[in-house]
């Protein structure tokens, strides 16, 4: 018997065989370990574009959170801690998006309210018809967009506190109360020079224009929720836009009637 027979005849692998062997098995090991490596990969990149999604989306869950802590409270009662805890974060991270109350309330007059002037202006600038479809149309968009939203509680808290925050209060004018009395303005100019409404002092006018709509922001945050005879803001917007139109119009000029403003469904 030769040496090769007697290996053999011993049930010992063939070393070829063997060899084979083990190279399937090495290539199956590292078939799974790619597989494993590509599913943590892909798991690792989902799980990263999540959390770049959360990062992109949180400084807009903070001012939503700020504006709702804000008009429950008021600004000096409010704590950076209450808005932290009202969008579900921790004050640190809170931090690395506004360092004060300060900061946060100015992030929401300018994301929230200074665009609904600039829309309006826009719409003003565009607007062809007559002027007192405009105004209706202004005073329409300004219910809809801001006094029947929890935006309209800015206002009440800059009144009411604004003798202790005068850097606040004459960021809002500027921001938002001087562009909205210049638009207010520009549109009865327009009326005046097109023969539509009767001559009159702008800026005055401006202010008088304004109070009604300030009075009913104000009503709506404070004695509305609380009063039996509760104001109807529909009802108020249709006598305000008549009394205002019949005070502007030139003797010559027809009004709209009332059933061209505010509807319960609109709003």
């Amino acid at each position: 018997m030769t040496l090769r027979s007697f290996t053999f005849s011993m049930n010992l692998p063939c070393p070829a065989k063997a060899t084979s062997a083990a190279l399937k098995a090495l290539r199956h090991r590292l078939g799974e370990s790619s597989a494993m490596q590509n599913g943590a990969d892909t798991s690792a990149a989902t799980e990263c574009k999540r959390w770049t999604r959360r990062k992109e989306a949180r400084p807009a869950e903070l001012l939503e959170a700020a504006l709702d802590v804000f008009v429950a409270k008021g600004f000096a009662s409010t704590r950076l801690d209450d808005i932290a805890a009202k969008a579900g974060v921790s004050k640190g991270t809170l931090y690395l998006y506004y360092r004060s109350k300060e900061a946060l309330l100015k992030a929401v007059v300018q994301q929230n309210i200074v665009p609904i002037v600039a829309n309006a202006q826009q719409l003003a600038d565009q607007y062809s018809g007559p002027s007192a479809d405009l105004f209706r149309l202004l005073i329409l968009g300004w219910w809809q967009q801001f006094g029947n939203t929890k935006l309209s509680g800015i206002p009440k808290l800059l009144v009411g506190e604004a003798n202790n925050f005068p850097e606040l209060a004459q960021y809002y004018h500027d921001q938002v109360i001087q562009p909205a009395h210049q638009l207010m303005g520009s549109v009865i100019a327009r009326g005046i020079a097109a023969g539509e409404f009767a001559p009159c002092e702008i800026p005055t006018t401006v202010h008088v224009l304004f109070a009604p709509m300030v009075m009913l922001s104000l009503w709506h945050h404070s004695f509305g929720p609380c009063c039996p005879d509760n104001l109807d803001p529909i009802a108020y917007l249709n006598r305000y836009l008549t009394l205002t139109l019949t005070a502007l119009s030139h003797p010559n000029q027809k009004l709209i009637p009332d059933s061209a403003g505010v509807e319960s469904g609109q709003c």
